[in-house]
């Protein structure tokens, strides 16, 4: 944070975490009065299915079954008020989910039943036929958190007379792997000595116009009327009818041309290309936690059907990787992905890290540096001098250490 910042209490600060957890960095661009990016991270302590009880998330449990290390930003719009629950709420969703599921976790094969019959002989070949493994079950406990959150955060703001919604980007260490959880336009990326692998892709009304269009499509009066779900190279005039022109529809890849009808010069369900495209006229992400009262301005439209508060999925197998010291994943809220490209990030990784080996803090270092590269500080470094104007979250996470973990039970 800068020191002319305003402060602004984030779950990241003031928690101990263990020495590999990584760091991060978050600044405030002051777009906003207060900091809408929020951040949280610690140690998961997942137990044997033991349901109701409360304790503090990041405390040592004596009959902790299973531990991992959980990472998070989330980036807020309309306010910090989503992304301030969502730091403070996900990661309890996230271990109630896992413990739901704990048994699955450490079995040779996940079973048909937790309760230990078995209706069914054959079971263990139907399971074995789906390929379900351990890592689904993590995968749908990440699913299935996301959407508990998002329904706290509905509850709770809707008590408090706030509104908002946010973005999440999520990591959790478990078993071995890693798993990172996105649902909107932040970014994960591994660098490694001569690899750059992305672990996650933005959600944004763009890349997800396909979804969008169909569901209004299934549903149009979603639209209200007001909209278009047909996408066109650009929006139509008064002189466009009767004309042909290129168009596609919720089952295209490709273009093909119609005769342009009246229906056709409402506002387009989804409006501009690349960072100013925007989801009926109003939000630049797809999916996210929150919004539950965002409507379209000036209409009694909502945009919470179309948005998805559960998350695409990557897993990361850190065993199956030969670790180095220097190979870490960098999580980052758009502020930074919006300056830097995924190669610029890693060269500036592996600028700093070789030569700060003997350095305890060069992941925190790291992690200012590139948070001072969106802020024209580091103009030599990129070449570019470009700046952010947006709020800035970074996590560096050292994987070396990661893979000397033992997660198993």
């Amino acid at each position: 944070r800068r020191p002319d910042s305003r402060p602004v209490r984030s779950p990241a600060r003031g928690r101990a975490l263990p020495w590999n957890a990584g760091y991060a960095e978050i600044i405030n661009a002051e777009k906003s009065e207060f900091n809408e990016d929020q951040a949280a991270c610690g140690k998961l302590c997942i137990r044997r299915c033991e349901f109701g009880a409360e304790e503090e998330w990041l405390t040592l449990c004596p009959e902790e079954f299973l531990t991992g290390h959980y990472w998070a930003l989330f980036d807020g719009h309309g306010g910090p008020a989503a992304a301030i629950l969502a730091a403070n709420t996900l990661h309890s969703c996230l271990r109630r989910q896992l413990e739901a599921v704990v048994e699955g976790l450490v079995a040779t094969q996940p079973p048909m039943h937790l309760s230990g019959r078995c209706i069914c002989p054959s079971d263990p070949q139907f399971v074995e036929e789906k390929g379900i493994k351990a890592e689904d079950l993590v995968i749908g406990a990440l699913e299935s958190a996301f959407q508990e959150c998002d329904e706290v955060i509905g509850r709770e703001l809707e008590a408090s007379g706030q509104v908002g919604g946010c973005t999440a980007l999520v990591a959790v260490s478990l078993q071995g792997k890693l798993y990172v959880a996105n649902a909107g336009d932040s970014r994960a990326i591994l660098v490694r000595r001569d690899e750059i692998r992305p672990l996650s892709s933005e959600l944004t009304p763009e890349t997800e116009r396909q979804r969008i269009q169909q569901l209004a499509f299934v549903y149009p009066e979603l639209l209200a009327g007001e909209f278009t779900r047909l996408e066109f190279p650009r929006r139509l005039k008064g002189d466009d009818l009767g004309q042909k022109v290129l168009f596609r529809d919720h089952h295209m890849r490709g273009w093909s041309y119609k005769r342009v009808d009246k229906s056709d010069l409402k506002y387009p369900l989804i409006h501009g290309q690349g960072r100013q495209a925007r989801l009926l006229g109003t939000l630049a992400v797809s999916r996210g936690l929150g919004d539950h009262q965002l409507r379209v301005l000036d209409t009694n439209i909502q945009l919470k059907p179309f948005l998805l508060s559960v998350p695409q999925v990557t897993v990361l197998d850190v065993d199956q990787l030969e670790l180095q010291e220097d190979d870490v994943v960098v999580m980052a809220t758009d502020g930074l992905w919006d300056v830097l490209s995924n190669e610029q990030v890693a060269w500036l990784v592996r600028s700093f890290l070789p030569g700060n080996q003997e350095d305890p803090h060069r992941f925190l270092k790291l992690a200012q540096m590139l948070i001072h590269s969106t802020q024209g500080k580091e103009d030599g470094l990129t070449g570019e001098g470009q700046v952010s104007y947006d709020d800035v979250s970074v996590f560096v996470i050292p994987l070396h250490s990661q893979g000397q973990d033992s997660n198993g039970p």
